[in-house]
């Protein structure tokens, strides 16, 4: 089956792509990361290591790579209302830390509205768009507190 978009084709501006680069610790950067999000009015319900997981499960030798899932629960309940609750599959809405190298941590995020949006799972109309527009200030905020 082919997919419905063409991903070579993809502005990183469409999914909503925010990332940068942290010069600190891994463990450090989390920290800031969570602290950021939180006080860009997001909550962190949802947090794990995944190369802990995989180094452990599968031997899979991984550097440090953390997921920290966002949420604004405003946002997200006017979010599965416009959706028909679809959007509950993408949640939270995750940032990722991965050690790139000792002292320096990648920090990335991508719109879980605009996919949705992109892969019809969501209306393209005017309150997806306020949604997507709310959503698209608080990580702003968030990656201009890192």
């Amino acid at each position: 089956m082919p997919l419905p978009i063409d991903p070579s084709q993809i502005d990183p501006d469409e999914i909503g792509e925010e990332q940068t680069t942290l010069e600190m610790g891994h463990e450090e950067a989390i920290e800031h990361v969570r602290e950021a999000f939180t006080d860009a009015g997001f909550g962190i319900p949802v947090e794990f290591s995944v190369s802990e997981m995989l180094n452990e499960k599968v031997d899979a030798g991984r550097d440090p790579y953390y997921v920290l899932g966002a949420c604004n629960p405003s946002v997200a309940d006017r979010a599965l209302d416009v959706t028909d609750n679809r959007l509950g599959a993408l949640m939270p809405c995750n940032v990722v830390v991965w050690e790139e190298a000792p002292g320096q941590q990648r920090v990335y995020h991508v719109s879980i509205m605009r996919i949705a949006r992109l892969l019809g799972m969501s209306p393209d109309d005017e309150e997806i768009a306020d949604i997507i527009a709310e959503t698209g200030e608080l990580v702003d905020d968030a990656f201009g507190n890192l």
